[in-house]
C-alpha cells in the first residue's frame, strides 16, 4: 500500500496490478484512519464507493448526510458544497465512464441527477453482500477481483448506451473538452435535438455541460502539477484567465490558487496513475475515439 501525505493527513492508497480489464472502469483502495473534512471537486465519471471497514465514510451534501456505500453523478460536488469525512475509512473507490455506467447501475446517470444515491437503492441485497465479502477478503488485490467480477457482469448484462452518444462523450473526452458540441450531430449523422435529448438521458449530463466539465477536470491536474494558471487557461480552451479563474469557481467554490493543493486532486497520480498529471490525458480506459458510428472510420 502506498502512502499519500497532504499537510496532516496521511491516507493509504492502492490499485489493481494488473490494471482492471473492464472498459469504462477504474478503481483505487483507500485506508484513512482520520479524514478530515474534504472538498469534494468534480469529476466526468460516475463514482462508486464500497465501504467494508470498521468505520464509514460520511459525505456531507446540499440533501443532507450520506454514509456508507454510495454512487453519486458526474459533476458531483459543483459549487464546492460536499464534503466528505470520517474515522477508520477503508474502500474501494469506483470511477465509471458515463458510457459504462448505465449498464453497471442498472439505471441512467441521469437518474443520479448530480446527487449521491445509497448504493442499496440501486443494487439492492447486492450492495451489502458486496460489502461483507470486500470486508472478508483479505488482500487489496483480492478485493479488486471481486469488485471487478461484479461489475463485469453487471456491464454485460446491462443496456448500453446509443453507439452515437458513447462516439459523442469519447470525442468530448478525447479532445479534453476542446470542441464544439453543434458539429458533434453532424458527425453521428443525428438532429442536433435528438442527440442532445440522447446525452442527457443516457449519460446524465447534456453535451455542453460535458465539455465544461471535461475541460475543468484537465485545466484543475494541470494546476495541481504546478502549472501556472494563464498557461493553463491559454492551453485548455479558455478565453483569459479571467475565464478560467470563474470556471474553476463555479465548480469548485474556490480559487484556482486553493484548487491547486486540493488532496483530491492530488492523490490522483497515486491512486489512478498516468490519469492525473499535466503530461497525459485523465481519462478512463474506454475513452478512446474508436470508429465513428456506422462507417467503421476514424475521427476527423
Amino acid at each position: 500500500m502506498r502512502a499519500f501525505e497532504h499537510g496532516a493527513a496521511m491516507w493509504g492508497v492502492e490499485r489493481p496490478e494488473p490494471p482492471g480489464r473492464v472498459a469504462g472502469v477504474t478503481m483505487a483502495g483507500f485506508r484513512v484512519q482520520d479524514l478530515a473534512a474534504l472538498r469534494i471537486v468534480p469529476h466526468p465519471s460516475v463514482t462508486l464507493l464500497l465501504e467494508f471497514g470498521a468505520g464509514s465514510p460520511v459525505l456531507d451534501c446540499a440533501a443532507g448526510q450520506q454514509r456508507g456505500s454510495m454512487a453519486a453523478g458526474p459533476g458531483l460536488g459543483s459549487t464546492g458544497a460536499v464534503r466528505a469525512w470520517g474515522r477508520n475509512v477503508e474502500c474501494v473507490q469506483v470511477r465509471l465512464s458515463p458510457v459504462a455506467a448505465r449498464a453497471i447501475l442498472g439505471v441512467s446517470p441521469a437518474e443520479l441527477d448530480g446527487a449521491v444515491v445509497p448504493l442499496d437503492d440501486l443494487w439492492g441485497r447486492e450492495a451489502a453482500r458486496t460489502c461483507e465479502r470486500l470486508g472478508e477478503t483479505s488482500s487489496w488485490q483480492g478485493r479488486f477481483l471481486l469488485a471487478e467480477a461484479l461489475l463485469a457482469r453487471r456491464h454485460e448484462s446491462g443496456p448500453p448506451v446509443d453507439p452515437e452518444v458513447a462516439w459523442a462523450w469519447r470525442r468530448i473526452v478525447a479532445s479534453h473538452g476542446l470542441i464544439r458540441v453543434d458539429g458533434l450531430a453532424d458527425e453521428v449523422g443525428w438532429s442536433r435535438k435528438r442527440l442532445w435529448s440522447r446525452f442527457r438521458s443516457q449519460l446524465g449530463l447534456p453535451p455542453k455541460r460535458a465539455v465544461r466539465l471535461v475541460r475543468f477536470d484537465h485545466a484543475a491536474h494541470r494546476l495541481v502539477a504546478g502549472e501556472r494558471a494563464a498557461r493553463v487557461a491559454a492551453d485548455a480552451g479558455y478565453a483569459d484567465q479571467s475565464h478560467l479563474h470563474r470556471d474553476v469557481m463555479a465548480f469548485t467554490g474556490a480559487t484556482p490558487a486553493t484548487v491547486a493543493d486540493e488532496p483530491f486532486l492530488a492523490v490522483d497520480d497515486i491512486a489512478w496513475p498516468g490519469r492525473g498529471s499535466a503530461h497525459r490525458p485523465h481519462l478512463t480506459r474506454d475513452f478512446g475515439t474508436g470508429p465513428r458510428p456506422g462507417t467503421g472510420r476514424p475521427p476527423p
